[in-house]
């Protein structure tokens, strides 16, 4: 080779390198800025639920964290799936991060044309916190227990209905997975939404209902809804008094909601590392620790990686049920 080639050789090969370095110098730069203008957290669901009111709490303490507000946007529909897609084609940049919560786990298998895998396609941040589910029923139900309850569905066969927020949720599937282990006939009646199954059981259109804690227990506390167990597998401390699933007769009934957050695939580690850190941050806060116990929440530590298990495993968990039931949606 000539000394004119090598020497054209080696600017070809020190201009690549400059290239790269320049493009990697740039990627570090930029998750090292991060963030430098507003975080968007996609919801699946209306406001005032469950998951909005989560939502807004751990949006708030990022916001504070970063220096950047966290704007929460509600997308309902089709069960958190729009939103959910939504998100899965979302720049991979940390500005865009979705709200999931148990009913993503759960979707997986019930509907069976999904645009996204919720494994494959996101990457895990943080689980956030746990909230218990309670059976509560209408006053005029003649029942103040879990057997009671049994006893009297299978005294009046096809007499009673539950409510849930949409076929398919979590609220759902717990009323399904209780309908098999209590081998009782309940019809399934499907709201959009807690808020209106919560206002139509009130009023006596529906009979019983499993709801997160922190919608329902307010009900109860006044008066307007009987609480019958938790379906944790321990009591919960915002109401002691209020026994098992499994203390009610039902020693494998173990459900729970739970909300973390995850983003497109493809966002840096630092940025999800960050995220994490400032989430694992704010749960060991008191104060935010004290709202979450008023809503009847568990705050949640887990890596990354840790919190992508406990995803593949509910998916895994929720698919035995979703096919036990013979619910399905296309």
């Amino acid at each position: 080779m000539s000394i004119r080639s090598k020497l054209a050789s080696s600017a070809k090969v020190i201009a690549a390198s400059t290239v790269f370095a320049g493009a990697l110098g740039f990627a570090t730069t930029a998750s090292a800025a991060y963030p430098d203008h507003a975080i968007k957290l996609v919801v699946g669901f209306s406001a005032g639920g469950t998951t909005d009111v989560v939502a807004r709490i751990l949006g708030k303490e990022i916001g504070d964290a970063l220096g950047q507000p966290v704007v929460v946007e509600n997308r309902p529909g089709a069960g958190s799936n729009i939103a959910t897609e939504m998100v899965s084609r979302a720049a991979p940049d940390g500005y865009t991060l979705y709200m999931v919560a148990v009913t993503s786990a759960i979707n997986q298998t019930l509907y069976k044309n999904l645009r996204f895998d919720l494994v494959k396609d996101f990457a895990p941040v943080s689980l956030g916190v746990r909230v218990p589910n309670i059976l509560v029923v209408n006053p005029s139900v003649p029942v103040k227990s879990v057997k009671e309850l049994v006893d009297y569905a299978k005294a009046n066969p096809g007499k009673l209905n539950f409510a849930s927020s949409g076929s398919g949720t979590s609220i759902h599937m717990a009323g399904e997975l209780f309908k098999q282990l209590a081998k009782i006939d309940a019809t399934h009646i499907p709201y959009k939404g807690s808020s209106p199954a919560m206002t139509d059981l009130i009023g006596g259109q529906v009979d019983f209902m499993f709801d997160n804690m922190p919608s329902a227990w307010p009900h109860v506390a006044a008066g307007k809804l009987r609480a019958l167990a938790v379906t944790t597998a321990e009591r919960s401390k915002a109401a002691p008094d209020l026994p098992t699933m499994q203390e009610s007769g039902f020693p494998s009934y173990d459900v729970s909601s739970w909300f973390g957050i995850i983003a497109p695939k493809g966002t840096p580690d630092d940025i999800v590392n960050k995220l994490n850190s400032v989430i694992q941050t704010a749960m060991a806060k008191p104060d935010v620790q004290a709202r979450l116990a008023d809503l009847g929440a568990v705050p949640a530590k887990t890596t990354p990686a840790e919190f992508g298990d406990f995803i593949k495993s509910e998916v895994d968990s929720w698919a035995k049920v979703v096919k036990a039931s013979g619910a399905t949606v296309d």
